[in-house]
């Protein structure tokens, strides 16, 4: 399990020696602007909602909306110094003391404060359910954030026997809102986001929610006063066809950014042609998503393994809503077909997703074998022979996922199990959630890239009846427990015990089918440097300030 500090020190080396060859191999100096493909939406600035942390934002604004830590080339948790300081102070119960940087100011000159911490715990715990949060995983267990309003100093308490293992995981990159343009929009004045949440101020809390929610909308005509940034990019613009564009932030304090822009283009079906006319420095997107992409002499490309699950994720209504529906689709899918043409194993991990580990044999219960091959047969006797048709959908276009689906229809035909692709260019969380299609296909918490946290931990929560992006509305009290009882234990025995017993569980609940490892692609420009791939939902964007397109 990736714990909150591991590897921290060898990441931050690794990005600076990274950085530092990239600008002394480029003689001929920087490049002002790059273009940045990713695989998902830019459809909100604010990637803690259940949608946004399944579009491409996170890809986006990681050195955007920066916070105390983000995540390194290996998904690792890497200190941001440049934002602030975390110290431990307890262990029993977990006490941790936040600093932010003196010298921490919005691109708009507000002062960044523990108000913005505030915000992001209260959004994010579950305490005022009104919040549209895609997780509550650590923040959960917070009892306590003490910030004195305006104040840059905040302690953190967790509750008794709650030490939350992945703590680094939380106040990250892109993780807190700029709490005072919530404020400025209801006139709360200074520190009344934080004041109301405090006091317990239900209506006032509720309008704060409803603004968290809907604020931070992308379009070409929004009022970037709203859109302020942390970070050494903020937002200049959003175009007529979804890109965003992101230019150095003057007000920021720390080492400024290479080049001075950078837009940042959701993937579309274009991306062959943009690649052959030279249009994208950097694609950072799902292996296969677009076909087979075949590259001019002046590109490279790096293929890696994500941290996020390929997998089919069950409405909760309609004709996918009930277990052996569910298991029917599942006993007639040929996951042994669908991962080998994604040249990966299977995957079949939903509780310790983010790498295949010591642990990984514990949660593969025996159960979960007999959904290996397609098995038409055993499909059908599990709805005792009815006829079902299933629309499954994706974000389109999508190469890989299209014939997934396809594979799918073939090997379930004969058990009278009708499957239909219904996927848009819109298709995601929300489409699934209102039921507008049966099964999503999609990366964890249903993104069209990785998804991934990068945490076991937060990941599984995914399927906790509270959270968010647990997409399927799925509810088992015992599975909840072990979530929760995963979240604070690190013996390795209790985790392979706790894993075993939810694996078990899952498999006969089926509430979602994992597929494979979502793969990733980085393709570059010859002439790109310091760009690196990461398996979690973050992306390339991570090192984004760094990057230098020599021209």
């Amino acid at each position: 399990m990736i714990t909150a500090w591991t590897r921290r020190a060898g990441a931050l080396a690794a990005a600076l020696v990274v950085g530092a060859a990239g600008l002394s191999a480029c003689s001929r100096g920087p490049a002002d602007s790059i273009d940045f493909a990713v695989d998902g939406l830019l459809t909100t600035y604010n990637t803690n909602t259940v949608a946004g942390a399944a579009s491409g934002g996170p890809q986006a604004f990681a050195r955007v909306l920066t916070g105390f830590n983000y995540h390194g080339p290996d998904g690792q948790i890497v200190g941001d110094h440049d934002f602030g300081q975390i110290s431990v102070v307890g262990r029993a119960p977990l006490i941790l003391d936040y600093e932010i940087n003196a010298n921490a100011v919005y691109s708009d000159g507000k002062p960044i404060t523990c108000d913005d911490m505030v915000l992001a715990w209260a959004a994010q715990s579950g305490r005022f359910p009104v919040f549209d949060a895609a997780s509550r995983a650590g923040y959960v267990d917070i009892a306590s954030v003490d910030c004195t309003p305006g104040q840059k100093k905040a302690r953190v308490s967790f509750a008794q026997d709650r030490a939350f293992v992945d703590y680094g995981q939380l106040f990250d990159a892109t993780s807190m809102m700029p709490s005072h343009v919530i404020a400025d929009a209801l006139g709360l004045g200074d520190g009344g986001v934080a004041t109301a949440i405090a006091n317990n101020d239900g209506p006032t809390v509720e309008r704060i929610a409803q603004l968290w929610n809907t604020t931070w909308t992308l379009k070409p005509d929004l009022d970037l006063k709203k859109f302020p940034s942390s970070g050494p990019y903020k937002l200049d613009s959003v175009t007529p066809d979804g890109a965003v564009v992101l230019v150095a932030n003057d007000k920021w304090w720390g080492a400024p950014p290479v080049t001075a822009r950078v837009t940042v283009w959701p993937r579309g079906a274009d991306i062959q042609d943009r690649i052959n006319q030279g249009a994208y420095d950097v694609v950072d997107i799902a292996a296969g998503s677009s076909g087979t992409l075949n590259l001019p002499d002046n590109y490279v490309r790096t293929d890696s393994p994500s941290a996020g699950i390929e997998q089919l994720i069950f409405a909760s209504a309609g004709p996918m809503s009930q277990t052996p529906e569910r298991r029917a689709l599942a006993q007639c899918t040929p996951r042994d077909v669908i991962a080998r043409n994604a040249s990966v194993p299977i995957a079949n991990s939903r509780l310790n997703p983010v790498s295949e580990d010591a642990y990984s044999a514990a949660e593969s219960a025996a159960e979960g074998r007999q959904f290996s091959v397609a098995n038409p047969d055993a499909a059908r006797a599990a709805i005792n022979g009815r006829p079902l048709t299933v629309r499954i959908g994706y974000q389109s276009p999508n190469a890989r996922l299209a014939a997934t689906v396809g594979a799918i229809a073939k090997a379930c035909a004969p058990a009278g199990i009708t499957v239909l692709d219904v996927s848009t260019n819109d298709t995601g969380p929300l489409t699934l959630r209102d039921n507008k299609i049966d099964v999503l296909l999609a990366s964890t918490g249903g993104a069209a890239g990785s998804g991934s946290t990068g945490s076991n931990t937060m990941d599984a929560y995914t399927l906790h009846s509270g959270n968010g992006n647990n997409l399927s509305r799925y509810n088992n009290e015992r599975v909840d427990g072990i979530i929760a009882t995963l979240a604070v234990t690190s013996d390795p025995k209790e985790l392979s015990r706790l894993l075993g017993e939810g694996g078990s569980i899952l498999w006969t609940d089926m509430p979602t089918l994992p597929l494979y490892r979502q793969q990733r692609t980085v393709v570059t420009s010859k002439d790109m440097y310091a760009v690196s791939s990461n398996p979690t939902r973050w992306g390339a964007g991570w090192n984004m300030d760094r990057w230098v397109l020599e021209r």
